[in-house]
């Protein structure tokens, strides 16, 4: 039922969206079809997608992992900075290092960036009781200012115009993901965490144990479980993974860091990981989604002419609709007692 109520939610804002490009002065079918021909119908546009889809389906796996304990992590952005940080001075490094060695110490040092950066709201969590919808947002900006900091002091490239830091060593850079492809291997790993995660959660004691402390903390301790240590350990491996976005980016797009480098993928996480309902392979699929409506809105753009902004009020309509529809039940549900309420208290 949750797979049709999302099912629901999309066609609606397809059906709402058709409202807007007929406002717009564009054909329906035209316009649809521009999008969806443009990300997926030929290799241009998929190897568009999977650039995309990378960081979105790993910065899903941040927010989607600590949901599974009713947590919200919304320090995607700084998160990824960090893990292109310490991925960038890893990077740096490496000149005339095996390649393998040297790829596989860069990622290894951005998942720890990530990781390190998503435990210091873990622990005010855990040692204070600090929201930790509060302290990712904010440790963000902390982030982008440590970020700003080092491209514009000690990391600046000689001469530059502009801040941004040398070039990695060739030996560093991701290699392709397909042959004559430009999107790069990562987003086969992104892919891989994400099934690896789906069956973990799905199978054995992981999974029951998530479950348990989300439902009720008192009822995880008296069964010996730990929320603390669940916490901490989730944050971890979400800031890891959004740790791998950062440096992903810089190993395999950017190929040296600058400020702001992280885009709108933190947010696009969050979006991919609530499209998903916290289903790590579903928020794998949300983001290829998602990638594929960036793409197709260029593509759409070219072909009819509409702006891009279409689609992203196209993908607020989606998100609208989905939260609405996913809602339903709580809504239902609520209306029923307050109707049993009214029962009562008129029988009385």
């Amino acid at each position: 039922m949750s797979t049709l109520r999302i099912v629901a939610g999309l066609l609606l804002a397809l059906v709402l969206g058709s409202g807007l490009i007929v406002l717009g002065g564009g054909e329906v079918a035209t316009v649809y079809q521009a999008l969806l021909w443009g990300a997926f119908g030929n290799q241009e546009g998929w190897d568009a997608v999977l650039i995309k889809a990378c960081p979105i389906i790993l910065t899903a796996l941040a927010v989607a992992l600590p949901l599974r304990l009713g947590l919200f992590n919304l320090g995607g952005e700084g998160q990824m900075a960090m893990g292109g940080l310490f991925a960038t001075l890893a990077g740096l490094q490496m000149e005339g290092v095996h390649p393998v060695l040297a790829i596989g110490a860069c990622t290894l040092a951005g998942a720890l960036g990530g990781a390190c950066w998503a435990s210091i709201a873990a622990a005010m969590k855990v040692a204070r009781g600090v929201n930790e919808v509060i302290s990712t947002l904010l440790l963000n900006y902390v982030a982008a200012t440590l970020l700003s900091w080092a491209v514009s002091g000690p990391l600046m490239a000689p001469g530059a115009p502009y801040p941004y830091s040398a070039e990695l060593p060739d030996g560093t850079w991701l290699p392709s993901a397909l042959p004559g492809w430009s999107a790069h291997a990562g987003i086969w790993l992104a892919i891989g965490l994400a099934v690896v995660f789906q069956w973990v959660y799905s199978q054995g004691s992981i999974g029951m144990s998530a479950r348990i402390v989300s439902l009720s903390p008192q009822a995880a301790r008296y069964a010996g479980l730990s929320p603390a240590r669940q916490t901490l350990a989730t944050f971890g491996v979400a800031g890891a993974c959004a740790g791998l976005t950062g440096a992903f980016e810089v190993l395999g797009v950017k190929y040296q860091l600058f400020q702001g480098f992280m885009g709108s993928f933190g947010y696009d996480g969050v979006i991919a990981a609530m499209l998903g309902a916290a289903q790590p392979a579903a928020a794998a699929l949300a983001g290829i989604f998602l990638a594929g409506l960036k793409v197709g809105a260029n593509a759409m753009q070219r072909a009819t002419g509409l702006p891009v902004s279409l689609v992203e009020a196209l993908q607020g309509l989606i998100i609208l609709c989905i939260t609405v529809s996913a809602a339903l039940p709580t809504i239902r549900f609520t209306w029923a007692r307050m109707g049993a309420r009214q029962t009562k208290k008129g029988l009385a």
